[in-house]
């Protein structure tokens, strides 16, 4: 579920024949054999999934028709829910960055502009306090048109049970990342993502002060923390403002130009089994991209 920050690259032969296919197969699962089909609340349920799948496959067109591509696996501000104990589900992080930097941060890194990132996401409910999730494979489709593949992650998200369901809530989330070097400058990294947040009527107000480590020592640990408010119009549909930052080292800030300062306006859609997330951001320091396009598309199963 997401941070912004480390930048790779990106682009792409007919990337709509990559990406729609993977909406294309979960639009398919929707149908739960003969006896769910008699019933009138299942195909309603069918109906309801396809209408997502539908605007699923539009928010990846407009991705792909911006000439969209971003530079991480996944951006997002975790909000403690997590699956129900033996549930699974998918989560498809694309990321597009149509107006960005055009240097990478470190030699031999993924060059952010025109570049494409994303992962599926796979995740299973253990407890109603406890989630696994495996991110396998991170990709990233070049401006330079070569499609890489990135590393993988392991997390493990802790949270308060039901957490959607209580106007204060927390937890917080591990992550294990294996990385090829074009992508992270070490073979192996961290994240530690602590989660607050209220629920104030329909108003969220959530916090992620995220630290990123190399396994460097203390003092190399990374502050990049991301924040959202959202309104919630209905229990289907949500607008909010979600910030992303990269302050750099504990031992170090960088001074503002230097920093990442993301502004995110998202809006989701949720239904039972598909959801969607778009999102549009844009940076405003030099060590920022100009312009994001963010899309998550969620099913359970």
């Amino acid at each position: 579920m997401g941070k912004e920050t480390g930048d790779r690259l990106g682009r792409r032969p007919q990337p709509a024949m990559l990406l729609i296919s993977p909406v294309t197969v979960l639009a398919k699962t929707t149908y739960h054999g003969g006896a769910a089909i008699r019933s009138s609340r299942a195909f309603t349920r069918r109906r309801s999934s396809e209408a997502i799948a539908n605007v699923a496959a539009g928010g990846i067109a407009w991705l792909i028709a911006a000439g969209a591509f971003a530079q991480t696996d996944e951006i997002q501000v975790y909000d403690a829910t997590i699956n129900a104990p033996g549930q699974f589900s998918l989560e498809l992080h694309n990321n597009y960055t149509p107006i960005g930097r055009k240097q990478p941060d470190f030699e031999g890194g993924i060059t952010p502009n025109h570049t494409l990132n994303g992962v599926p996401e796979w995740a299973y409910g253990v407890t109603d306090w406890l989630e696994l999730g495996l991110y396998l494979p991170l990709y990233s489709w070049t401006g330079t048109g070569h499609f890489l593949i990135d590393g993988a992650k392991l997390r493990a998200e802790f949270v308060v049970p039901h957490a959607q369901q209580r106007s204060f809530f927390y937890g917080i989330n591990f992550e294990l990342s294996f990385n090829a070097l074009y992508w992270e400058p070490t073979r192996e990294a961290g994240e530690i993502r602590p989660i607050v947040g209220l629920h104030i009527g329909p108003v969220d107000l959530i916090a992620n002060p995220i630290l990123d480590t190399s396994f460097q020592g203390l003092g190399t640990l990374d502050f990049a923390p991301a924040a959202r408010v959202a309104y919630n119009f209905s229990e289907s549909w949500a607008v909010g403002l979600e910030h992303y930052s990269d302050y750099g080292q504990l031992n170090r800030f960088e001074p503002l130009s230097r920093q990442r300062q993301t502004l995110f306006t998202v809006v989701d859609y949720k239904a039972d089994p598909l959801s969607v997330e778009l999102g549009v951001g844009h940076g405003f320091t030099a060590a920022s991209d100009a312009l994001v396009l963010k899309m998550i598309l969620s099913y359970d199963f």
